[in-house]
């Protein structure tokens, strides 16, 4: 497990809820939980919420709500910032070993379904790392209105007005500079 709490603190033993009829249900409670995301992301808070597991008749339905929040840079003034995540879980696991008699399931026909350990252990490091990735924003904001930074001088716009000396133009765009837009033809 790749977590940085050594507790492992998203794995969860799942074996009385197996024992049990269809519909029995349980809540874990997730707090503190900070995970080693890779050389791209880093968590500035750790991972607070519930996850709920619900017995089928196949296995289990997983639901879950966590919060943390990213460490990043604004994609318009480059100031740092925390971005906030949520992650909504739903999977649906299967055992990879029969509860009753402890033999291996075929899990070829689905190899694709999220799997509980042989001890009979709901693990969903793996799974909240991926969603983190996927929640995560493409361009985050500090603001919705930051003005960014200027294309002339790299100052923050945010910071107040500032002018710069009209640069030397390409001669063949000279006639753009009487343009305006709001002025009919």
């Amino acid at each position: 497990m790749r977590e940085t709490d050594p507790g492992g603190r998203l794995t969860f033993n799942v074996a009385r809820l197996l024992a049990e009829g269809p519909g029995a249900s349980r809540a874990f409670p997730v707090a503190g939980v900070m995970l080693d995301l890779g050389d791209e992301l880093r968590q500035a808070d750790p991972l607070e919420g519930t996850i709920h597991a619900v017995r089928t008749n196949r296995g289990l339905l997983v639901t879950g709500r966590l919060e943390t929040s990213l460490e990043g840079s604004c994609s318009r003034c480059l100031e740092d910032i925390e971005v906030p995540i949520t992650i909504d879980l739903e999977e649906e696991v299967l055992p990879s070993v029969d509860p009753a008699t402890g033999a291996p399931i075929d899990t070829s026909s689905e190899p694709d379904v999220l799997r509980l350990t042989d001890h009979h252990e709901l693990e969903l490091g793996e799974t909240v790392r991926e969603a983190i990735s996927l929640a995560e924003p493409i361009a985050p904001l500090c603001r919705p209105d930051c003005p960014g930074l200027c294309a002339v001088c790299g100052a923050e716009l945010s910071s107040g007005p500032h002018d710069h000396p009209d640069s030397a133009i390409d001669p063949r765009l000279e006639v753009l500079r009487s343009f305006r837009a709001d002025r009919p033809s």
